[in-house]
Formats: C-alpha cells, sequence, structure tokens
C-alpha cells in the first residue's frame, strides 16, 4: 500500500477543533505532520505560547478526537469531492501566498489554481447590500473581467455575490473568478450561493484553509480575511458598515501595503459608512475600473476595460418635468410622496413624468419605493452618482 502523503497528515490535523493557522504552525514546530500526528495522539504535545491558549482541556480533546479522525479518510473524502490540497513549500503552492506574511500552512481547493499568474482585484462588502452596492459591485466586476483582471471576493451574501456575478457575466472576455471561504468545500457557505459556487469553480478556484467535513465557525471568517487580502493586488470595498469583516479586509490589505479603494455612498447611509469613512480617512475614491488601475500604478489599461467610460447612453434624455423628477429621486430609494414634496408637482404630472421614466430605464420600482438606475445594460455615468 502507498504511504500516505503528508498533505493527509495536514488534513487530519486542521480538522481538531480549533485548529487555525496559528496552532497548526506552532504544530508542525515540531516536526513533520505524520510526526506531529502521532504526538498529538499520544497527548506528549506541550509548550505551546501564551498567546495560542492551549490549556490542557483543549490538549485532552485533540486526543480524543484523533481516535474518530484518520489522516486515510481525510485523504480519501478530499480525492472524492475533487478537492486538491496545497502545503506550503510544495511546487503547487501559489506563489502570491508564498511570499505572504501569514501563509496558509494547508490550502484546499477545487478549480483551476493557475489562474492565479494573471492580475487580481478583491471587491468586498456588506452581505446587507443595498440596490446601489449590488449595481456598483456587479459592474466593478463585469469591467475587470472584461480587463482581464481576475476578481477575488469571499461568496458571502450581498456584495460579494455581486462581484463574483459581474466577473462571470463577462464570458469569453473573464480571465477567472477566486473564492476565498471560510468553511469547508464540499458545504461552502452560505447556502444560498452553492450554485454560484459551482459557477466559480467552472470558471475560477475556490480557496478554504479549513478541510471538507469541518464545519463553518465565526472565527474562521476573519482568518479568511488575511487570505483574500493576499491574493488581491488591490481591494476594493463598495459598501460596508463602521465595523465588520470588510473592514478587517482593509486593515489585512493595509499590512501589507495594498492599495485601498472605496466606492462613495450617501452620506446618510449606514450601508456607506465605512467606505466614506475609509475615504475622509485617505483610502482612494473608486469610481471606476480607471481608479483601480491607476492604485496599481497601471497607466495605460488595455483599451475594453475603458470602453464604457464615455459610452452613450442608449437611454432617451428626460426632458420636461421628467428631467425635475429624476432629480428629485437622487440616488437612494423615495417613495412618490418625497419625490412630490422635492418635486412640487401636482400627481398627475408627477404619475405621467415616473412612467416616462420607468418606460426609458432610468428609474425602477421595487414594493413602494423608486430608485434610480445608475447603470442599465452594462452602461455607466462618467461622473459618480450625486456629482
Amino acid at each position: 500500500m502507498n504511504p500516505l502523503p503528508h498533505e493527509a497528515f495536514l488534513t487530519a490535523l486542521a480538522s481538531l477543533d480549533g485548529v487555525g493557522p496559528g496552532r497548526l504552525r506552532w504544530m508542525l514546530s515540531h516536526g513533520s505532520p505524520e510526526h506531529v500526528w502521532e504526538r498529538v495522539r499520544a497527548g506528549t504535545l506541550r509548550g505551546a505560547p501564551a498567546h495560542l491558549a492551549l490549556d490542557t482541556t483543549v490538549l485532552r480533546s485533540w486526543v480524543s478526537q484523533t481516535g474518530s479522525i484518520d489522516p486515510a479518510d481525510c485523504w480519501r473524502r478530499c480525492r472524492s469531492l475533487g478537492v486538491g490540497v496545497m502545503s506550503l513549500g510544495s511546487a503547487s503552492y501559489p506563489q502570491a501566498l508564498a511570499e505572504d506574511i501569514d501563509p496558509p500552512v494547508v490550502l484546499f481547493h477545487q478549480g483551476d489554481p493557475d489562474l492565479l499568474d494573471a492580475r487580481r482585484v478583491a471587491i468586498v462588502g456588506t452581505r446587507r447590500a443595498t440596490g446601489y452596492g449590488i449595481r456598483s459591485a456587479e459592474q466593478l466586476g463585469s469591467d475587470l473581467a472584461d480587463a482581464g483582471v481576475v476578481v477575488v471576493s469571499g461568496l458571502a451574501l450581498g456584495i460579494d455575490a455581486a462581484a463574483h456575478r459581474g466577473a462571470l457575466a463577462g464570458g469569453s472576455t473573464c480571465p477567472g473568478v477566486v473564492a476565498v471561504v471560510g468553511g469547508g468545500l464540499d458545504a461552502p457557505c452560505p447556502a444560498r450561493n452553492r450554485q454560484l459556487a459551482r459557477s466559480i469553480i467552472e470558471r475560477g478556484v475556490i480557496f478554504s484553509e479549513v478541510p471538507p467535513g469541518v464545519p463553518a465557525a465565526p472565527w474562521r471568517f476573519p482568518v479568511r480575511n488575511r487570505v483574500l487580502a493576499a491574493l488581491a493586488d488591490a481591494v476594493i470595498v463598495v459598501e460596508s458598515a463602521g465595523a465588520g469583516g470588510s473592514m478587517h479586509t482593509v486593515r489585512e490589505a493595509m499590512s501589507r501595503d495594498r492599495p485601498v479603494l472605496a466606492v462613495p455612498g450617501p452620506i446618510d447611509s449606514r450601508a456607506s459608512e465605512g467606505t466614506n469613512r475609509l475615504i475622509s480617512e485617505g483610502a482612494i475614491p473608486c469610481l471606476g475600473v480607471e481608479d483601480v488601475f491607476t492604485a496599481m500604478g497601471k497607466v495605460g489599461p488595455v483599451e475594453r476595460s475603458v470602453r464604457r467610460v464615455g459610452a452613450v447612453d442608449p437611454r432617451d434624455e428626460p426632458v420636461g418635468d421628467a428631467v425635475t423628477v429624476l432629480e428629485a429621486i437622487g440616488w437612494r430609494p423615495v417613495s412618490v410622496e418625497e419625490v412630490a414634496i422635492r418635486s412640487g408637482l401636482d400627481l398627475g404630472p408627477l404619475s405621467l413624468a415616473l412612467g416616462e421614466l420607468d418606460q426609458a430605464g432610468w428609474t425602477t420600482r421595487t414594493g413602494g419605493w423608486i430608485e434610480r438606475r445608475a447603470r442599465p445594460d452594462g452602461v455607466r455615468p462618467t461622473a459618480p452618482p450625486g456629482a
């Protein structure tokens, strides 16, 4: 019988409760993965630094778990699921992570990791995204993919998913999509994005530090963010509250000297609180892909990356009362009553103007709210919303 590769023992070690990159790195300071596994089984692993919080209760728990975790079974599970396993120092390990200040010891993947040779930009943001944020993330993802840039995100609901969808919509121009998740690749979270995950595997790659079969835990997602930042040549925050996962990704990016860009939003929108604050503190305002290329030091992006920047808007220009109503709507969802107050129009002329704007594609309605459409059919304005 062929001996198990050392990645099988790494997978088993990473499957123990509470084992993240710091604890796994300390384990391997005691020897090879095979040797460490035997020491864990024997309960002879000792001397952990205080910051790892490895008391005797945790160590005894690991000894107990080795009775139900088998490296051979871990390896068979990865093989059967089509999950590749890369260890730090191996020939297949991504160079972008090998040179990082905090590289994963072991990395699980599905898809094609070779696309990491292209330029990569991360798009991150809140799960509770607004319509404006969703459209912005999709457009940025699409434009970057058109320019031959790999879009990186975290496969979460909201901004992450929108960025992935936008990049995948690029068709043959999309060089690939990268997702970095905080759970096992046998069941990437959240469940609502499983179909999107399958599309990413077909057109790119999904990475995780979590072995298949290990349930997701809240602490794993902030840990995941450092990998996301490490894989990116620049990080764009589309929408974010004042605190949260996106801000953690920003800190990780800054510690690696990655450019951080933020999409500006309404000053009274909680979803834009974090991005607007980032801009006030020195982050680069992101109004389109040109800003991203400038931030990365690429002065002359390929033509297709900027082809939409001066594109003629196919919509009929508003005239008469429709101009007044469109200005009254602004760039946030509003009610008909609020538009009436802002525009000063009576209900009859207001209804006619709203109908014209809806038909021409300038506005859309969801429930009782009216919202201005910034980018119908792939067209975006040459000036930022609200300028």
